[in-house]
């Protein structure tokens, strides 16, 4: 497949681009890469250097590959993180664009907002940007819980809070939505669940939580999750198969101690897991 990933790039580490677009490349899909920004690092250090490129640049990088005639070989867009509404614009306009040269391409969308115990961390008007347009053009979606909260205006305390938390947000317009991380009070207290929905049900896989905490983890299990729900149209099998890849991931950064994740050192895990996590369906 060729998939076009907007998002951004750090030169250190892996978060953005630099954590979605190896993964894909690695389960063999042709990735065509658009950087939102350019920074030295991610900012969870706290500083950092480079520059954020503006919405015309998008724009004009898209016009660039019309002109290839490239379009009707895309087979889907994936988005992350919008540092402003206008970059989220030139998405949309590209996902617009992509859609009428390939009728079967499909738009990804991690609606990047905020977190559980963090709140509310991007720029004003940005949420309301992801619930009121990205989210509606999206046929996939990769929420975390504090953001599907967020999208379907429900406060998700149960596992059935959650699966009507997704209802409501389908109804939006998004087909498939996959939450990356949902704590809820039938979740024991060592596991963390991830829940995926889509025309053929409603899915869960539990696995072990482990004590990390590192950036771009989202990045690469929304590239992960679609690809293979490009493959499959499966949400269960897109589902077991990134959260599979995703433990392995993080479970080998874990044993590394190291504050950035693993993609490169750990690329097996996303063609063979170390361990399989099989779905259950709800």
């Amino acid at each position: 497949m060729n998939i076009l990933s907007i998002q951004s790039w750090v030169a250190y580490g892996h978060v953005g681009n630099a954590s979605a677009m190896f993964p894909m490349q690695r389960l063999g899909h042709e990735v065509w890469g658009i950087h939102t920004v350019q920074f030295s690092n991610h900012t969870g250090y706290g500083a950092w250097r480079g520059e954020v490129f503006g919405a015309d640049l998008i724009r004009e990088l898209v016009g660039g590959m019309e002109d290839r005639n490239v379009l009707p070989r895309c087979d889907g867009v994936l988005s992350g993180y919008m540092g402003a509404a206008e970059i989220g614009d030139a998405i949309l306009d590209t996902v617009g664009r992509v859609k009428a040269a390939n009728a079967a391409a499909h738009y990804c969308c991690d609606p990047v907002i905020g977190d559980v115990g963090r709140g509310v961390f991007v720029r004003p008007g940005i949420p309301e940007f992801m619930r009121e347009r990205a989210v509606p053009a999206a046929d996939l979606i990769t929420p975390n819980q504090f953001e599907l909260d967020f999208l379907s205006g429900r406060t998700t305390t149960t596992l059935a809070d959650a699966q009507a938390a997704c209802a409501a947000v389908h109804a939006t317009g998004p087909r498939v939505i996959l939450v990356t991380s949902l704590h809820t009070e039938e979740t024991p207290a060592d596991s963390i669940d991830l829940m995926a929905s889509g025309p053929d049900g409603t899915f869960r896989v539990r696995t072990p939580k482990l004590d990390i905490s590192v950036n771009g983890a989202g990045d690469a299990i929304a590239a992960l999750f679609f690809v293979h729900w490009k493959s499959t149209h499966s949400a269960a099998e897109a589902l077991s198969k990134a959260a599979s890849s995703a433990y392995g991931l993080l479970a080998r950064t874990a044993a590394a101690g190291s504050r950035e994740i693993l993609t490169v050192a750990a690329q097996d895990e996303f063609v063979t897991p170390s361990r399989v996590f099989t779905p259950e369906k709800l």
